[in-house]
């Protein structure tokens, strides 16, 4: 199949922003919904589809050669390399849904239904919970993707460890991140192919160059360590956490579609949900520093190119904004974060914020809003309802 050795390569390079990435870790979409009302979202929405979406690919997880990487990875023990702390989520962790992309795929494929057009592989007995073969093994195959990801996001910067015995330690951490992203993203091309639909192919393998774009955005030095005076604006914050965050759900969405056979129309409308609803979720991470109780204000733990902070910098101008940076620098030329921190909520750049997301979550909603309704559309307003309130 042709557009395989695009798709090759683009994982190629994948594998390489694995060894060159320096920047935060961040579990991106659905890891920080407020665990009670999420939860029970999740729950009803896995019913639905046919069985829970903790699935990533048993074939892959169960082989000889992974079985190899985590026999490795268990030298990690005892370190600080965050590849153990990564690998432990995708076990258990009950406030990161970390593989709530295939569920979004799963119900968006029951939401469309079996599709008008007729095709010799698409019969409607094939199908399980109103959901076709091919289509659940797209949603695995987006899991790992994005898996492989974050593996590969776990690769640290050698120069900050001075001491030779962590070093080693991070070393070794960093070829067991890229080997195992390395290993899942071959397993998910694999997949890829044998699903058999070039426009598929396509869609994913371009999903998978935009993980790779976004993370040279983030790569790049950001505004927390060199030169917090540079000008970045919401619609450059949109364009970065779409590459980053948001094209791998709203392509496999589009995709699923696709596999169906639907019209490009109904390829649209899946590809609008996912896309908003990423962006959506994004904007509900930046914003629990600023929302979330206590009162206090979190030291460091938000980020300056977070969407409160940009709104923050466009609505009070940037003389205002290098003002603001000069009065919270500490000694050593390091920031105040707790300074900054007050002086975003006490402008309009998280009332801003909270607009822009119940934006996002409307325009997720128009979109599910032309499939049919049933019990899967009903489980997705849920999903979007649960991601954009506050």
């Amino acid at each position: 199949m042709l557009p395989m050795s695009a798709l090759r390569a683009t994982c190629s390079r994948l594998s390489c922003i694995g060894v060159t990435h320096r920047g935060q870790m961040n579990l991106s979409l659905f890891s920080n919904t407020a665990p009670s009302n999420w939860s029970k979202v999740v729950s009803e929405a896995e019913k639905i589809v046919g069985y829970p979406t903790s699935f990533m690919s048993l074939r892959c997880l169960l082989s000889d050669e992974l079985s190899n990487v985590a026999m490795h990875v268990r030298k990690l023990v005892g370190t600080k390399h965050p590849l153990l702390n990564t690998a432990r989520g995708f076990v258990y962790d009950s406030r990161n849904n970390l593989q709530m992309r295939g569920l979004v795929i799963l119900l968006l494929s029951k939401a469309a239904g079996p599709s008008s057009q007729s095709a010799p592989d698409l019969q409607p007995q094939d199908m399980v919970s109103g959901i076709y073969p091919s289509q659940r093994n797209l949603a695995e195959i987006a899991e790992l993707i994005h898996t492989a990801f974050l593996v590969h996001r776990g690769v640290v910067n050698l120069k900050e460890w001075s001491n030779d015995g962590q070093l080693k330690d991070m070393q070794f951490g960093n070829k067991m991140a890229v080997l195992s992203g390395d290993f899942l993203l071959a397993n998910a091309c694999t997949g890829l192919a044998q699903l058999n639909n070039t426009k598929v192919v396509e869609l994913i393998s371009s999903a998978i160059g935009d993980l790779v774009q976004g993370v040279y955005y983030e790569s790049s030095p950001n505004l927390q360590d060199s030169n917090p005076g540079d000008i970045i604006d919401v619609d450059v914050w949109e364009e970065q956490t779409f590459l980053s965050h948001g094209a791998l759900l709203a392509k496999s969405c589009q995709a699923a579609m696709e596999l169906a056979k639907h019209k490009p129309e109904s390829q649209r409308l899946a590809y609008t949900y996912g896309k908003h609803l990423s962006l959506g979720h994004q904007l509900h991470a930046d914003l629990q520093p600023f929302v979330a109780g206590g009162g206090g204000a979190p030291a460091a733990a938000f980020s300056l190119n977070s969407c409160p902070a940009v709104l923050h910098r466009q609505i009070v101008g940037q003389d205002n904004w290098q003002q603001q940076l000069e009065e919270a620098k500490a000694f050593k030329d390091q920031l105040d974060y707790s300074m900054l921190w007050a002086a975003i909520k006490s402008e309009r750049g998280v009332s801003s914020a909270v607009d822009l997301c119940r934006y996002h979550g409307n325009k997720a909603l128009e979109a599910i809003q032309a499939f049919p309704p049933s019990e899967a559309r009903s489980a997705l307003e849920n999903i979007t309802g649960a991601v954009t309130k506050f």
